[in-house]
């Protein structure tokens, strides 16, 4: 049996819609008219005990707070709180967040100086890779300074009179009037022009021809010249030279390993003089350079093996960039060091005198090596080669960079070796050569220092490439004329003149008139001490002139 539904008695309104007025009482009631927009019928979610939130004046018909008809349910209503599974808000970074966080900035400083340490040691460590990617060996450490020696052992008895600071040398200049040829000795054979146009991709074999012929002769001291007796005898001028002594002098200031200068006074004559093995006998190798060399005696790229080296390159390419079809152009004398029937290199002496001032002339014996005939006109040359030993070592691969980048090897070469690039300068205008030769000669392998490839051979103007390298002649000549007057003012004696081996400065030492003589007696060095050029089976020992290496390898151009 279906029971049935009361529906109840319903209201009739005659005035309108919705229950009669007398129906509603204390019941709430939001009157609308059908021109408004129907917003929420009713709001359970909302509360209103929160004083800080703003009230909207649409939502007073949902506020039951103040209401007697829920007074019952007050107490529940209180006790309800809505849990809000939300995450915070993030702060939003700008100008008012960080006006808000200025009571965090000392914690946030901290945090600043730690980060800079770390990226301080990221720096250091990355510096350290990339040199080490440069070793031959990655895990080698950065290796110190060389200990550094003086290229003489400075005996007790000899009296130190003065030291002179290079930055004394900057300030000098002194301008000499043009020279004159006194003698040329010697004969010259030709330039072969075809060496001018090797390049490494047709690169040439350095052949060994040093062996065969007598370039030690080269290498004799200026008292020991029989020209420079006889013109002495002759007061044909006060001071005497060799070019390579005085270009030591003239670019002392680019000089860093330690060399030394005999100067003898005799009456009122000066005498400049090297000893025998005196390291201006050997060209330097990587001497300015901020990369040091091994130290090792038995090293084939040590400081002294490279000389060593560098002085057979040069014998070997003065010898094989000429002409050998046995025609040479011969001079006034004969070469003053050859023996009867003996083949003398191509070598060409000439004595040459300039006038310091009215009492004092300076004689010096330079050397050219080569002649050509330019536009009917005989030009003289200088013949000198740059090597390479290890790329690593010089940081640009000559193989790759000269024939593309020539000038930039050029200028890798001008940090690296700036005093050797001065001084074959300085000799070349002391000869007054037309041009100089300059060969770029390397190692058929890194690691074998006795077979050799010519890559490239250039020529300079002398006084275009001494203004290039910033080599200023009136500089050069104030060094030798405050040299020479120094000695002048001196007694007659004998003297070492030594660049310091740890300081850019020289001092002048008084020795006894039979110091480097041959019975001199002077504390003998051990045998494996002393010093022998390295052979091709490898056998070779530490020289008594050690070469040194310093931290601040940049050398202040003369001005």
């Amino acid at each position: 049996m279906v029971q049935g539904f009361d529906v109840g008695g319903v209201p009739f309104n005659p005035d309108g819609w919705g229950p009669p007025d007398c129906t509603l009482n204390n019941v709430p009631y939001a009157p609308f008219s059908r021109s408004e927009k129907l917003g929420r019928i009713a709001d359970w979610t909302r509360t209103f005990n929160n004083p800080s939130r703003s009230k909207n004046p649409s939502d007073a018909v949902f506020d039951f707070s103040n209401d007697e008809s829920f007074l019952g349910n007050a107490d529940d209503d209180s006790t309800f709180r809505l849990v809000d599974g939300k995450p915070p808000p993030r702060p939003k970074f700008g100008p008012r967040w960080r006006f808000q966080q200025q009571k965090q900035l000392p914690h946030r400083r901290d945090e600043e100086v730690e980060a800079k340490k770390r990226e301080a040691e990221k720096e250091r460590a990355r510096r350290d890779r990339h040199y080490n990617s440069n070793r031959s060996n990655v895990y080698m450490p950065r290796r110190e300074a060389a200990v550094c020696k003086s290229s003489v052992d400075i005996q007790p008895e000899w009296n130190m009179l003065d030291q002179i600071p290079f930055s004394a040398f900057s300030k000098l200049s002194f301008t000499v009037p043009e020279p004159e040829d006194l003698l040329f000795c010697g004969a010259l054979e030709s330039y072969d022009r075809t060496v001018d146009r090797i390049t490494p991709k047709n690169e040439r074999r350095l052949e060994r021809w040093f062996k065969n012929r007598n370039f030690s002769k080269a290498t004799i001291t200026t008292s020991d010249d029989p020209v420079i007796r006889r013109l002495a005898n002759e007061d044909k001028a006060t001071v005497f030279a060799t070019d390579t002594i005085l270009s030591a002098l003239m670019c002392s200031p680019r000089s860093v390993y330690s060399w030394d200068i005999v100067v003898t006074r005799v009456g009122n004559k000066l005498f400049f003089d090297k000893r025998d093995g005196s390291p201006l006998d050997l060209p330097s190798v990587h001497e300015t350079s901020q990369e040091p060399l091994p130290e090792a005696k038995d090293d084939i790229n040590s400081a002294y093996s490279l000389s060593f080296e560098a002085a057979y390159i040069n014998q070997n390419f003065s010898r094989q960039v000429l002409v050998r079809d046995g025609n040479k152009v011969t001079l006034e004398e004969r070469n003053p060091f050859a023996n009867e029937g003996e083949e003398a290199a191509s070598v060409a002496y000439r004595y040459r005198r300039w006038r310091l001032d009215n009492e004092v002339s300076l004689v010096a014996r330079c050397e050219v090596q080569s002649v050509m005939e330019v536009n009917n006109q005989r030009s003289f040359l200088t013949l000198n080669a740059l090597n390479e030993f290890d790329p690593k070592y010089s940081g640009v691969d000559w193989r790759q960079k000269l024939e593309t980048q020539r000038g930039a090897v050029l200028a890798n070469e001008l940090k690296n070796n700036a005093n050797k690039l001065a001084k074959w300068t300085a000799q070349a205008l002391l000869a007054g050569a037309d041009m100089m030769k300059l060969g770029y000669v390397s190692r058929v392998h890194p690691r074998d220092p006795f077979n050799h490839v010519i890559l490239a051979v250039n020529g300079y103007k002398p006084k275009e490439f001494s203004s290039q390298i910033n080599l200023n002649q009136a500089s050069m000549w104030g060094i030798v004329k405050s040299i020479v007057d120094l000695f002048m003012k001196l007694k007659e004696g004998k003297y070492v003149l030594v660049k310091d081996p740890s300081k850019p400065q020289v001092r002048i030492y008084e020795v006894p008139q039979d110091a480097f003589e041959n019975d001199y007696v002077e504390e003998p060095l051990p045998e494996d001490e002393q010093a022998q050029p390295p052979t091709e089976d490898g056998i070779g020992a530490e020289p008594n002139v050690a070469a040194t290496d310093v931290e601040d390898t940049e050398v202040e151009a003369q001005t």
